[in-house]
């Protein structure tokens, strides 16, 4: 082996690194800029990018040469830099698509722009390959162990600079590869290329800055006169933006009759678009307000005991159950940076509301380790402005298995209060209530008429549901509460027709007439399959709770909605435009070689044409084992990009472990590994979800090396199938390989969006069980090209 040749492994290793990194830190400015629900877009932006490559090198044999590899990486690092600060200026915006169609071209200059890097880290890549195929497990083992590094490394790099500012820092990996093989006048553009990029990071000028879309909540809130941006504060996996301004009046639903000013307020903002607000804790006088929200309803009627508020974000509900004289009052929230914000920089002004029995992480998994029972848990889905875009986030809080959790833990006269905004039609209160009654079914609990009670206020509603039968007194409280603060009724046991709809009057009392049907047992069934809404209950195998859209009511939903496709938009259903956008582009890539009619490609597709639909297959199942183990994750680990980082370390570097030993060890070289893969995947299946409740009561710590350690033995397998079939092209017709690496990738481009669009239809079990059959058709295509080429 020539000293170049034994040094690409290194640089495919730190090219790979700046590569994974760059795609992990992609997804969280667009969190932030746009929304989460576009964030899964840059997968497929970075598999474009790798398809494309491969494409390229078919057309133009010459550009493999691996000569070329060390322009590639400075090509590489200038690519991350450039498409960041160029598509930081594209001024798409997602709700600006309801009436400007142009944003859609803006979507495909994302894919144009943003796969540029990842297309020269496919040039280096599949120029290796192709340069050394028989060292193909050491090539993909380097490639992947990179890349596992990278999706390490960049969590760490995110902890000490924001998302913004790590990118030119993943440059500089790329630009190291590129001195080791490099002459002396590259090397020296490589140093000054790295000195560029290490003066972007320390004095960040504001060209860098990240561009937010105008239409999040933190943008809307500081165009008010006066508003003004206090500080800001960045973790891996979350940002949050305090400010003062006249918009952030955070009282949700408080009633027309209260009159007096609301005690100042600090708002907050989570990635700039999830607002919430610090309310200052003065006496009661100050704070009388809080007995006018349709939140105050349970502490009116409760007895003054334990309450657990889950994901209090600003403190609003812990202030309430202060205000009643809760004796104990635990709080349990998701985002550990809030928590840390809130008591370190706000701790007198919010009346150091997390200095005592606050924990941070998932609610349910925490009350899954007590045994204490609760009066009252308090579940608030309010920030200070309704939410209008759900898109395709999943929400383990509100699946029936959560809630079977919630109501087993409390006591058995205490109340589970779920407030949330009005969003008409209703929908989001439906699903919520046919959740519950699942979950009340699940613990063979009866009389669910007698154990709801429902009232709404102008923007808000306030759902109460008792583990026991509500009595008269308590049915008396709530009339009481309800007219004095000019709150209407929804349900309560015993309600009649015309009670409900008299202060804030709707066109219909929709609200009473889908709670009487739904809490119907004989009506159920038949109001849920002919809503207009999909208001089924969701559980933790598809936990998309805001997914309400009926294929079959498109038209009618459509004229609902005012004749606007935004809501359409908003519900996550860009997925389609997305998917035949990528498709397109996919399709041309893998057979635009043919259409040029190489001489190269068609003499060896005469002879291998048969094999090439194995890296098709194995790039479907790759994606849709580790997309789906990265959404069942979640739930374990309490936090998405806990679960990305996990499970893509994992994956990623057990593969390149496996990769590596398949070189070595001619054993593990067997057409056997793809079929072994398949009897895994439906394994993990189905023992998956034992294995991540066993360990969702542990320490963050020691769920994460758990997580890890249990994805190894599939991750080590799913390494071998891919270098196996290169070797194997290599040794037949070298020509391919690069045709054969776009065919993988371009694959694997449209795999996330199918894996979405798949799980929200029939669940994650099913996504896995597609890439086990993926798998079982790429061992069917293996063994047959291995027993022609013996025969």
């Amino acid at each position: 082996m020539t000293a170049t040749n034994s040094k690409i492994f290194f640089v495919v290793f730190l090219c790979s690194f700046s590569s994974l990194a760059y795609e992990i830190t992609l997804m969280r400015i667009f969190s932030i800029s746009l929304w989460y629900h576009f964030a899964f877009m840059i997968i497929s932006i970075a598999m474009l990018g790798y398809g494309a490559s491969g494409t390229v090198l078919s057309l133009y044999p010459k550009l493999k040469e691996q000569t070329n590899i060390k322009i590639y990486s400075i090509f590489l690092s200038i690519g991350i830099s450039l498409s960041y600060l160029i598509s930081n200026q594209i001024p798409f915006d997602p709700v600006r698509l309801s009436w400007e169609k142009t944003q859609l071209l803006y979507i495909a200059l994302y894919y144009v722009v943003l796969s540029a890097p990842f297309f020269f880290t496919g040039l280096i890549i599949a120029a290796a390959f192709s340069s050394i195929s028989e060292k193909s497990g050491l090539l993909y083992g380097s490639d992947l162990l990179g890349a596992g590094a990278g999706s390490i490394g960049i969590l760490a790099a995110m902890t000490v600079t924001e998302p913004e500012r790590a990118v030119f820092m993943l440059a500089i990996p790329a630009l190291i590869a590129s001195v080791m093989i490099s002459g002396n006048k590259l090397k020296v553009l490589s140093i000054v290329l790295i000195l560029s990029n290490l003066s972007l990071i320390f004095f960040k000028p504001a060209f860098i800055n990240l561009r937010m879309s105008q239409y999040k909540g933190l943008e809307m809130a500081l165009k008010f006169p006066g508003a003004e941006h206090l500080k800001r504060y960045s973790s891996p996996f979350s940002r949050i933006d305090t400010f003062k301004s006249p918009a952030v009046r955070f009282a949700p639903g408080l009633s027309l009759r209260y009159l007096e000013p609301l005690p100042e307020q600090t708002g907050i903002a989570i990635d700039g678009g999830e607002i919430n607000a610090i309310t200052a804790a003065g006496d009661d006088k100050s704070l009388s307000f809080l007995g006018y929200l349709p939140s105050a309803l349970p502490y009116e009627i409760g007895k003054k005991g334990a309450v657990v508020i889950l994901d209090p974000k600003g403190g609003l509900q812990a202030l309430v159950a202060r205000y009643y004289n809760s004796n104990n009052i635990y709080k349990i929230e998701s985002n550990s940076l809030l928590i840390r914000v809130i008591r370190d920089e706000f701790s007198r002004f919010s009346g150091r509301m997390y200095e005592q029995e606050t924990w941070s992480g998932l609610g349910r998994s925490r009350l899954k380790v007590w045994d204490e029972k609760f009066n009252i848990i308090d579940i608030s889905l309010m920030g200070a402005a309704p939410a209008g875009s759900f898109g395709i986030s999943e929400d383990y809080r509100l699946t029936v298995e959560a809630f079977v959790e919630y109501i087993s833990h409390l006591k058995p006269d205490g109340f589970l209060s779920i407030n949330l905004y009005l969003l008409p039609p209703p929908r989001i209160e439906l699903r919520l209530l046919n959740t519950v009654i699942e979950a009340l079914d699940e613990l063979r609990i009866t009389g669910m008429r007698n154990q709801v009670a429902a009232i709404r206020s102008w923007d808000s509603i306030c759902i109460l549901i008792k583990k026991s039968h509500f009595t008269a007194e308590e049915i008396n409280t709530i009339k009481r509460f309800s007219k004095d603060r000019r709150f209407d009724l929804i349900y309560y046991p015993g309600i009649s027709k015309g009670e409900g709809n008299r202060y804030i009057k709707m066109p219909s009392d929709e609200y009473y007439t889908a709670f009487e049907n739904l809490l119907d047992i004989k009506k159920r069934s038949w109001f849920t399959e002919n809503y207009l809404f999909d208001i089924k209950p969701v559980r933790d195998d598809n936990p998309f709770f805001h997914q309400y859209l009926k294929i079959k009511n498109i038209r009618e939903i459509y004229k609902v909605m005012g004749e606007k496709w935004q809501y359409f938009m908003e519900e996550g259903y860009v997925l389609p435009a997305l998917f035949a956008q990528a498709m397109i582009l996919s399709l041309a890539l893998i057979f635009l070689p043919i259409l040029r009619r190489r001489e190269g490609i068609q003499t060896a597709l005469s002879s291998s044409k048969k094999f090439l639909p194995y890296f098709a297959f194995l790039g479907i199942g790759y994606m849709f084992v580790e997309i789906a183990l990265i959404q069942k994750a979640i739930l374990p680990l309490e936090n998405p990009s806990y679960a990305v980082a996990a499970v893509l370390a994992s994956m990623l570097i057990s593969s390149g472990i496996g990769s590596l030993l398949s070189h070595r060890f001619s054993l593990l070289r067997s057409p056997f590994a793809a079929g072994l893969i398949a009897l895994l995947v439906i394994a993990f299946s189905l023992f998956i979800p034992y294995i991540f409740s066993a360990i969702a009561s542990l320490d963050i710590g020691i769920k994460i090396s758990a997580v890890f350690f249990a994805l190894v033995p599939l991750g080590f397998f799913m390494g071998i199938p891919f270098p196996m079939g290169l070797r194997i092209l290599g040794e037949r017709d070298v020509f391919l390989i690069p045709w054969a690496w776009a065919i993988n990738a371009c694959f694997s481009v449209l795999a996330p969006i199918l894996t979405i669009m798949t799980a929200m239809t029939f669940g994650f079990k099913i996504v896995l069980w597609f890439g086990a059959l993926a798998y079982v058709l790429a061992f069917v295509m293996l063994s047959v090209f291995s027993g022609h080429r013996r025969s």
